[in-house]
């Protein structure tokens, strides 16, 4: 066919094909979705582990999924953990034995127990038991918005302003048996945010996953970081030295703010009519509850001569330190801190991934512990969260910890740190029924949860198929 009869029948019957090709892909939308694909089943997606093997868990959909999460649970029922190796961290392990959970709450815990016939019993097989992993530093859940890298005093910003309680890494935590995590600010700034303490009820509303009443942490930052941060903008603080003016800075506004308004309350009470209110700031509010001892404070800091400066800052205005965090140098100055009272958040063995971890050692833990310092051992990771009972082990490697010391910096230790000791960390009548069920020696490489309890609920249970979850569910 010439050029010119191609042309004369694509004018012709153009117009035709199109007007087919149009109606059959309207006719393709209007389908009912029963005659279109379904989705896989959970079953599909993620079979059910074989007999001998612990694999992973499948990863849940993702926010991008918009499942709505359920509202708290009610009150649990009452739970028996029967035929348990139960490791309770504060007084030793007892074979065959109990754990008995009455509203949320360990209420027995033994080599037999008393409750009610109607409770739910758990058969734990002869496997270990222990209390739910704290995390006492992490980041998770809080995605981009970790650092508001804007200024280098910013104590008036809230965690819980950040917080993605639909972010999956809260469910990796939990089926590597973490319970209570302390999502902290970033180490951008001198003086960070409000930090928030949560249980890792995945599935839950936000709300639930709130820890009742844990005390209020906020996050300090010295060293490598602020200044990086900073000089990068050609602005203070560029150094050391102007890291720790700007710190001493804020808390002397603080100070002053926290002064005006003892003074104007004062007045009030002695009935002065005439005195002025101070104006209401925010952010030197939050300064000066940190010099009224209102937060716990977590630093962020890794060199020797940089824990002294922070110890003598602190006694200058008056407020107590609560932990250091990393403190990979902090085996050069034990004494001086375990003197304060103060605790450490550290890496098992992190070390030489920037200039102030040059000096790192896999033996600092306990050597601070041996020193009186109480140590936890925590992730700073949305990976290493998933198996904190293996980075504990290590320190039996290095430096020879007991089973029951390892245990504790996973466990009792860093509850003390973030403030919540009292109710989690170990295996004790009144504390809350967080447990995990171990496959194996939960010192080992090759153990992993089988079941996590919070408060007596069961919010992870590997045997199930998928995702081992409990309360998420997808598409409701």
């Amino acid at each position: 066919m010439s050029h010119r009869g191609t042309r004369c029948f694509l004018e012709q019957y153009l117009p035709l094909f199109l007007v087919l090709f149009f109606t059959s892909w309207l006719w393709s939308q209007q389908q009912p979705p029963s005659q279109q694909a379904s989705p896989p089943t959970p079953s599909q997606e993620a079979p059910t582990p074989t007999e001998g093997t612990a694999p992973a868990p499948s990863e849940p959909a993702g926010p991008e999924s918009a499942a709505p999460r359920t509202p708290a649970a009610a009150a649990a029922a009452d739970v028996v953990i029967k035929n348990a190796y139960l490791m309770t961290v504060t007084h030793g392990n007892i074979k065959n034995g109990s754990i008995y959970i009455k509203n949320g709450k360990i209420a027995a815990v033994g080599e037999t127990v008393n409750a009610p016939a109607s409770a739910k019993v758990i058969d734990a097989g002869g496997r270990y038991v222990t209390p739910g992993i704290v995390d006492s530093h992490s980041h998770i859940a809080l995605d981009e918005d970790v650092n508001e890298a804007t200024s280098p005093i910013t104590p008036q910003m809230k965690m819980l302003d950040a917080f993605d309680y639909t972010d999956k890494a809260i469910y990796r935590a939990l089926a590597g048996g973490v319970t209570t995590s302390l999502l902290l600010h970033g180490s951008a700034n001198m003086i960070g945010g409000q930090a928030i303490v949560i249980k890792h009820k995945y599935g839950a509303s936000r709300d639930a996953m709130l820890f009742p009443n844990a005390p209020p942490s906020i996050k300090f930052a010295s060293g490598e970081n602020p200044k990086r941060v900073y000089g990068s903008k050609e602005q203070l603080p560029s150094t050391r030295m102007g890291n720790f003016e700007v710190q001493r800075e804020a808390l002397q506004q603080g100070r002053e703010y926290m002064r005006e308004w003892d003074d104007y309350n004062a007045k009030v009470k002695r009935g002065d009519k005439d005195a002025k209110q101070p104006k209401r700031d925010l952010k030197l509010e939050a300064l000066a509850d940190i010099l009224r001892g209102k937060f716990l404070v977590q630093i962020h800091c890794y060199r020797a001569d940089e824990f002294l400066t922070e110890i003598a800052i602190a006694k200058e205005f008056g407020y107590k330190i609560r932990a250091f965090h990393h403190a990979l140098e902090s085996y050069k100055v034990a004494d001086a801190i375990a003197k304060e009272g103060i605790g450490v958040a550290a890496f098992a063995d992190w070390w030489g991934y920037k200039r102030e971890a040059w000096d790192a050692i896999p033996w600092m833990p306990v050597i601070d512990m041996r020193h009186g310092i109480r140590v936890a051992i925590k992730s700073d990771s949305d990976d290493f969260d998933r198996r904190l009972n293996q980075e504990a082990a290590k320190t039996i490697r290095y430096g020879g910890a007991t089973e029951d010391e390892a245990l504790k910096m996973i466990t009792l230790n860093p509850a003390w740190i973030v403030g919540v000791d009292d109710r989690v960390g170990s295996l004790d009548v009144g504390k809350d029924g967080d447990v995990v069920i171990w496959s194996d020696y939960p010192l080992s490489v090759y153990a992993v949860p089988e079941k996590v309890l919070i408060e007596g609920d069961v919010y992870f249970d590997r045997s199930l198929p998928g995702l081992g979850l409990t309360h998420y569910k997808e598409g409701q």
